[in-house]
């Protein structure tokens, strides 16, 4: 089974990325489909997500977001199927060992943004980085180090897109969130936005298939 958002993402992603990226990826949404549906445990759909990537190279850079789309999907759809603490046992475990390098932060957001529709509340960037990643606490440097240039920046929620593009451009190579900075920013700016406003983050956008593959994933999260 494939999660209703995580459907959507798929859908969104691929229609974003042909838009503004010159590439009919919308033709491989049966593929992705049948990948996110599959009876297959874990593992064996992730070979069967980068097989897809693999004879797709022009869609590359959506590899390892959609990895954190598959694993969503896995968290609401394929542990259903699993004993109740699955996700404590050794096999689990041994799962998460052979992905560590797989996926980006976007999965973490994509957690929060399930938790906000939990509580019914609304996303706000603060509560996620306090409340969500605990970054002022001292057993969360990672996350604190990681998400150090969004901390800086938060007072970019209130600014135009064009400076979020801006700082964006500025970023580490190396950071983390560099790929994810402006669509994130620029989702939290405003969790709402209708096809005006996105007409500006596209037009804006630092690498326009990506920031509104990514832009669109987190729309049919909220």
């Amino acid at each position: 089974m494939t999660d209703p958002k995580v459907s959507l993402a798929v859908t969104g992603a691929l229609q974003a990325f042909t838009q503004y990226g010159g590439f009919d990826a919308t033709a491989l949404t049966a593929k992705f489909e049948a990948v996110f549906s599959s009876d297959d445990d874990f593992l064996t759909k992730v070979d069967l997500l980068d097989g897809v990537f693999d004879d797709e190279p022009q869609l590359e850079e959506l590899r390892e977001v959609f990895f954190d789309l598959l694993m969503i999907n896995f968290f609401s759809e394929d542990v259903k199927k699993l004993e109740d603490d699955y996700l404590e046992t050794p096999e689990w475990e041994d799962i998460e060992e052979q992905t560590l390098d797989r996926g980006t932060e976007l999965l973490n957001l994509l957690l929060y943004l399930n938790e906000c529709e939990d509580e019914d509340i609304d996303p706000e960037l603060e509560d996620y980085l306090k409340e969500f990643l605990l970054v002022d606490e001292d057993e969360f440097q990672d996350e604190y180090r990681i998400y150090e240039p969004v901390i800086a920046h938060q007072i970019l929620v209130e600014s135009p897109v064009s400076e979020v593009a801006k700082v964006a451009q500025t970023l580490a190579e190396d950071s983390e969130v560099k790929e994810l900075f402006y669509p994130m920013i620029c989702f939290f700016q405003n969790p709402e936005a209708g096809d005006a406003d996105k007409a500006a983050i596209a037009e804006n956008a630092v690498n326009k298939p990506f920031d509104m593959a990514v832009v669109e994933i987190l729309y049919s999260f909220k």
